[in-house]
């Protein structure tokens, strides 16, 4: 697969086989997603690889937070999107496509509940990782730096069939994370991303999100 392929081809996978995920391969990936650039290679990124009982144990906590409603949110500031605008706009068309690729009717709560605790669960895929800065970066100046790492770990995955989920809600109970992982309190969490092979039954992984053209968001100047 090249480059341009590779890049057109990653999705969000939401649906994965019980398969493990040999730990040969994820080192591949990752290191191969370690040459993403950074300011000045300062390379701010930390990876945490989870399978096995402890991501199961994760996922326990986190539906047991969500369930009971305890605080959470992910350790840096995420998006809000204007009820307005264009961004809030394409949110939901992407979530009537995922529903109705479902079968979730808008008033059926129990099946609505069941698809939000999927992504806390990190979609059930069998392996993770969680992507740490150091909080001496300060919140926000590493995150343009982590998402070049992060799409890096995404592509690089496509080369050994496995499929990937960039995932808030994985992390979004960071006291969870932490009570299974010793992350040292001086870093912040920032994503998870599930990892695996993709169940091509799943429904929902046969979502195709669009792209706008380029005569409506690019600007050209200088050119004949």
């Amino acid at each position: 697969m090249n480059i341009t392929d590779a890049i057109k081809n990653r999705k969000s996978i939401r649906g994965f086989k019980k398969d493990p995920v040999d730990r040969k391969i994820i080192e591949a990936i990752l290191e191969t997603a370690a040459y993403a650039p950074s300011a000045m290679n300062s390379q701010p990124w930390e990876f945490i690889v989870i399978a096995g009982d402890v991501l199961d144990k994760i996922r326990e906590g986190n539906i047991n937070s969500l369930r009971t409603g305890a605080s959470g949110g992910p350790e840096h500031t995420t998006a809000q999107w204007p009820k307005d605008s264009i961004y809030r706009t394409r949110q939901v068309d992407l979530a009537k496509h995922l529903f109705s690729l479902m079968d979730i009717k808008r008033e059926d709560a129990e099946k609505r509940m069941a698809w939000l605790e999927r992504g806390f669960r990190l979609f059930d895929a069998p392996a993770a990782v969680i992507i740490a800065t150091d909080r001496m970066l300060g919140e926000s100046s590493p995150l343009l730096d982590v998402g070049a790492v992060m799409q890096n770990i995404c592509l690089a995955a496509l080369e050994y069939g496995l499929g990937t989920c960039i995932a808030d809600q994985g992390v979004f109970f960071p006291d969870v994370i932490r009570q299974h992982i010793n992350i040292d309190e001086n870093k912040f969490i920032i994503i998870s991303i599930a990892l695996g092979y993709p169940d091509p039954q799943f429904p929902a992984n046969q979502v195709e999100s669009g792209r706008m053209p380029l005569s409506e968001n690019t600007t050209w100047l200088g050119f004949e």
